[in-house]
């Protein structure tokens, strides 16, 4: 084993410690309109350029945008009139919003939402409870009755999670071959991304989002048009109301929200729901069996404990919640992406 002296202490520190900075630099040129007016733009701009379009200070723009230089977002070319800035590939795919795989709003839900929560992450580690009580003055009682406290609140959580399906959706779906079943329950399904993705890569299937009422109806409103004849809607609790007969349920981010118990209680109800020979599918994070890594689904069980009842698990721990609740055959798939797949059949 190597001495102290072999570890680059400072560093690491100052690297993690920087972490914060970092994706503050992110949000705020997301927030600005800084990769959207370079795209639009069509060429390089000087920093005065973007902070007169973006109604900025000359200096703090020329600031952030050398920050997005040293971080890979932008690119900078030295000419005679001055610096030059446009956008990398990365920024034109990820972080403009009209880019079809954009991550804006799962950024900006980051920015204004997850990180007031996260201020109070001592606070969760001492209690073992989520804050929104601190955070945002709500109880704390009823999560997704805090995370959907106003229809803008819920409206930015919708649009951040199909950010999330627009670059991981088909990894987790075709995690295994899900043709066989035509009749599919998106149990929480919220904007309808994963649904979207669902049909377009099993043509022959239906999905019924089954969500909150009012979460249904901002999803007609403004995700899911009515030409999408594939996708229907079923309003309703599924802890407290009936889940209908399906072929496959699918539960994408629901168990990591909730405590052991209410997994069971939930899986059974839809074990019993589920036709002889149907299945669910878990989409979830998956920790390491030894739960050492991967470091962002431990990154990730730490934001269940500040917005959650929940937590990530391992594969294991998932089987077990599938076996108590009847669910036999069942298969893991990791994608090597954000988001694994574990089939349960019945």
């Amino acid at each position: 084993m190597g001495s102290t002296e072999d570890l680059d202490y400072p560093q690491i520190i100052v690297q993690y410690s920087n972490g914060f900075l970092i994706s503050k630099v992110m949000f705020t040129a997301c927030e600005l309109g800084v990769f959207d007016l370079l795209l639009e733009s069509g060429k390089p701009l000087s920093s005065d350029a973007i902070a007169a379009g973006l109604g900025a200070s000359t200096m703090g723009m020329k600031r952030l945008l050398d920050a997005c230089v040293g971080l890979k977002l932008l690119a900078v070319e030295m000419t005679q009139e001055g610096a030059l800035y446009r956008n990398t590939e990365i920024s034109n795919i990820y972080l403009t919003k009209s880019s079809p795989k954009s991550q804006y709003h799962i950024m900006m839900y980051y920015s204004n939402t997850v990180y007031l929560c996260w201020q109070y992450l001592a606070d969760a580690v001492r209690e073992g409870r989520n804050q929104y009580e601190r955070a945002f003055g709500v109880s704390s009682k009823d999560p997704f009755g805090a995370m959907y406290r106003s229809d803008e609140e819920m409206l930015k959580f919708m649009a951040g999670q199909n950010s999330v399906w627009s670059i991981c959706g088909r990894d987790v779906l075709a995690a295994f071959d899900l043709s066989p079943f035509t009749q599919i329950y998106d149990l929480g399904g919220g904007g309808g991304a994963l649904a979207q993705e669902c049909v377009s890569l099993y043509p022959n299937s239906t999905v019924t989002i089954y969500d909150l009422p009012k979460v249904v109806q901002v999803a007609k409103e403004q995700f899911v048009s009515p030409e999408e004849h594939q996708i229907t809607f079923h309003e309703g609790d599924f802890f407290n109301d009936s889940i209908p007969e399906a072929e496959l349920y699918i539960l994408s981010k629901i168990l990591h929200d909730w405590d052991d118990d209410k997994c069971k209680q939930l899986l059974a109800k839809v074990y019993n729901a589920c036709k002889p020979g149907g299945g669910v599918l878990l989409v979830e994070s998956l920790l390491n069996e030894d739960k050492s890594g991967p470091v962002e689904t431990q990154l990730y069980s730490m934001n269940m404990l500040v917005q959650t009842e929940g937590k990530e698990r391992t594969a294991a721990e998932y089987s077990k919640l599938l076996e108590a609740a009847g669910f036999g055959v069942i298969q893991v798939k990791r994608t090597g992406k954000l988001y694994d797949a574990v089939l349960g059949r019945k």
